[in-house]
């Protein structure tokens, strides 16, 4: 088997001439082919990103700016929150100008931003529940007309609705968004807050997004689509703080989702570095300790399940997206489910992940023009330079094409 036998789908081929400002074919001469950024999606919870911007203590905006160099280092996709209950706290008072700028950070980075989430009946907007329902239902697509259309072009893809399996049926307490879908369905709510989101940009991605990979999930995709929803991409969540889905599984789920021939991200994993949330314990949120230590040898574990994970994934042709939800260690539960430490220093899953992403998987080799300036070059799918020293021009590499591509160097 080739060395990229397994990965052919995530490289391409183009051709190349190479001309200089005069036009003339640019002969027999050594170039450097550099990757500037995938097309593959390695992705990261942005919450630090955003709480550089959206917190004024020194000592936030220190801890933040640090994590945001390390971050900015391995990954090219980002989520930014949109939990609508810390959003807006207060009616008609979002906290846009943190996301915005948080967004345009990294839009200027040439890293892809997605918004999570439009619709979820969990960290919701207490204030909604002074209202009736056809009101709740009115205002919750107005936040999507809202949000949708004054992040148009900083943020064009967006998980529109959260973990709708349990939706209907959420009882650990009483909110707004389980009671409108329960009045109008999974699949009617689904269809509505879709359409809104599309039709505020109808150049936007749209995610269903389920923790559950059941056949529940499976029947209310099936449904959805069936009636018309705008999904763009199938959402799959993996917190595996009881412990690594492990490969089978992994190739499972993606054998189950497949069938849609639609692309899959997986949106939000974890996988921990420190004791695991004992199996007898339903949901995860009931897990509550003081402290969550991570540990060396538990370190080496986290490290070789994400690398397997990964690999699996990469290899998957529908797979286009691969999201690590905590960037630091302490974020959700305490969990030490993150590439870094709580002080900043890299743990082994970071340079593991970055060898794989910036190295592995990266282009950055000498090729050399023929006698007519021409250059097939071949690497991973993605954005590229064609350099001579300081010299240099910028290319795509989507897909394949035998199609003469002209660069001025």
């Amino acid at each position: 088997m080739g060395k990229f036998e397994k990965l052919a789908h995530r490289r391409a081929g183009r051709v190349i001439k190479v001309v200089d400002a005069a036009g003339n074919p640019v002969a027999g001469k050594k170039l450097r082919l550099r990757q500037t950024n995938h097309a593959f999606l390695f992705g990261c919870g942005a919450f630090d990103i955003n709480a550089y911007y959206e917190f004024d203590k020194p000592e936030i905006k220190k801890m933040a700016g640090e994590r945001m160099a390390l971050w900015t280092d391995v990954f090219n996709y980002g989520t930014l929150p949109f939990y609508w209950g810390t959003y807006e706290p207060e009616e008609g008072n979002p906290k846009w100008e943190s996301r915005m700028k948080a967004a345009e950070y990294m839009k200027e980075r040439n890293i892809q931003v997605k918004g999570h989430p439009l619709c979820w009946h969990t960290v919701c907007a207490d204030w909604l529940m002074k209202y009736d329902n056809e009101t709740i239902l009115k205002k919750q697509l107005e936040r999507i007309d809202r949000d949708v259309t004054q992040f148009k072009g900083k943020i064009d893809m967006w998980d529109v609705i959260n973990e709708v399996v349990i939706m209907p049926d959420f009882d650990k307490y009483d909110n707004a968004i389980t009671r409108i879908c329960k009045e109008h369905g999974r699949v009617n709510l689904i269809k509505m807050v879709f359409e809104e989101a599309k039709k505020m940009n109808p150049d936007s991605t749209l995610l269903l997004n389920d923790f559950n990979t059941s056949v529940a999930y499976d029947i209310l995709l099936e449904s959805a689509l069936a009636a018309g929803a705008p999904i763009d991409v199938i959402g799959i969540q993996s917190h595996q703080h009881q412990g690594y889905w492990g490969a089978e599984k992994l190739h499972a789920v993606l054998d189950r989702y497949s069938h849609f021939k639609m692309p899959i991200h997986f949106t939000e994993n974890t996988l921990v570095s420190g004791e695991l949330i004992p199996p007898h314990i339903v949901d995860l949120n009931d897990h509550q300790v003081d402290v969550w230590p991570s540990t060396p040898e538990f370190e080496e574990r986290q490290m070789n399940e994400w690398e397997e994970m990964y690999r699996i994934l990469f290899e998957h042709p529908l797979v286009e997206a691969v999201t690590g939800w905590d960037f630091a260690d302490g974020m959700w539960l305490k969990a030490p489910s993150g590439f870094i430490h709580e002080d900043n220093t890299v743990k082994p899953v970071y340079n593991r992940l970055k060898e794989m992403i910036k190295g592995e998987w990266w282009t950055d080799e000498e090729v050399c023009t023929d006698a007519n300036g021409i250059v097939r070059v071949e690497g991973f799918k993605g954005d590229y330079v064609l350099a001579d020293g300081d010299a240099e021009a910028a290319f795509e590499m989507k897909a394949d094409s035998d199609e003469v591509l002209l660069l001025t160097i």
